[in-house]
């Protein structure tokens, strides 16, 4: 039987947010995986960018 690799919760590694999105959080509202691993919030306003801890998701404030 063939292995199948299991897809990571938010897999996506790069999302684009802006002003409106803040105070960004992980997973986003509106994710299919909205419950994937517990919220954090980011702090995103300084430098433009921030990595989620739990799944690796890079957020760019446009």
């Amino acid at each position: 039987m063939a292995e199948t690799k299991a897809k990571t919760p938010n897999a996506a590694a790069r999302y684009e947010v802006t002003k409106s999105d803040l105070p960004l959080h992980c997973p986003m509202p509106g994710s299919s995986l909205w419950d994937s691993h517990p919220r954090v919030f980011l702090p995103i306003e300084d430098t433009g960018e921030a990595r989620c801890p739990y799944c690796g998701a890079v957020y760019i404030l446009k």
